[in-house]
């Protein structure tokens, strides 16, 4: 089965389907606990936990959903992500979704991953409130598993497509690939219709969408859709000009790392007030 998934998925992720680098020193590397654990997506996946650099402070567990490509969980140790949670209060988990990094191969239902994660890192950290941050792939499947049974409490989405038709459309192969499974199985369409599915989402506080005004992949009007879409409270923030899940890159960094750091500082407070 792992080899029909394989050779399936290769026309959409073949290219980044390749053997992980780390990208953390030796030493970086002691400040992190790898981790494995099973996904109902049928693979073991794997990734890392570190605990907030601030002494005796832990103000809430963030799990980290990484986009498409070869970095998979390196994205946010490369780009300053989980050095920015930690030094703010933050226990950050990272991880491979499936076929991606150094987890193993399963089915196409990316959310059973990001609740698997969820799970785990609550068992890891499990007196704190649970926040996500999800960029493209890892945000746009987050939108179905929040709809199903998870365990988080607020999270951000970042440039995530309304549906998979919108985002392979610009890639001919994957998209007539696409065509042929919405088609032999329309049933699953409709199952992981992104867009549909966030109407059923659940048992958050609240969620922030982040998009840019300038991303050529994923048009920031489907930030608009979701944050319409979505039966729980929620906000749209847009970056006036960024490349698709590049906004670290951009000019914005500083105030995009504020907005996020923002957020969760809001949801953590409020999460401690309905809690006592």
């Amino acid at each position: 089965m792992k080899s029909y998934y394989k050779l399936i998925k290769k026309p959409f992720f073949g290219r980044f389907m390749v053997s992980w680098r780390n990208p953390l020193s030796i030493k970086q590397l002691e400040e992190w606990t790898p981790i494995s654990f099973k996904s109902d997506s049928g693979a073991m996946l794997k990734g890392l936990y570190s605990s907030s650099t601030i002494h005796g402070q832990s103000k809430a567990t963030i799990v980290l959903g990484h986009p498409m490509g070869k970095e998979a969980k390196g994205y946010y140790l490369k780009n300053g992500y989980t050095d920015i949670l930690r030094a703010n209060g933050y226990n950050v988990f990272v991880f491979d979704i499936n076929g991606f990094g150094e987890s193993k191969i399963g089915n196409f239902f990316y959310y059973q991953d990001i609740i698997a994660a969820g799970i785990e890192a609550r068992n890891v950290y499990p007196k704190l409130p649970l926040g996500y941050l999800g960029v493209s792939l890892g945000g746009q499947w987050a939108t179905i598993a929040f709809a199903e049974q998870h365990n988080y409490n607020f999270a951000i989405i970042e440039s995530a497509a309304n549906t998979l038709d919108e985002f392979w459309v610009r890639f001919p192969t994957a998209n007539k690939v696409l065509k042929i499974m919405n088609f032999l199985n329309p049933r699953l369409k409709k199952k992981i219709r992104m867009i549909d599915r966030i109407k059923d989402a659940h048992s958050l506080q609240k969620v922030l969408f982040i998009y840019s005004a300038t991303d050529t992949f994923v048009a920031h009007k489907a930030g608009q859709r979701f944050n319409k879409a979505i039966p729980i409270a929620s906000e749209l923030y847009t970056i006036p000009e960024a490349k698709h899940a590049q906004i670290t890159k951009s000019s914005y960094r500083d105030e995009y790392f504020n907005t996020i750091l923002s957020f969760f500082n809001q949801q953590t407070e409020d999460f401690q007030k309905v809690k006592h």
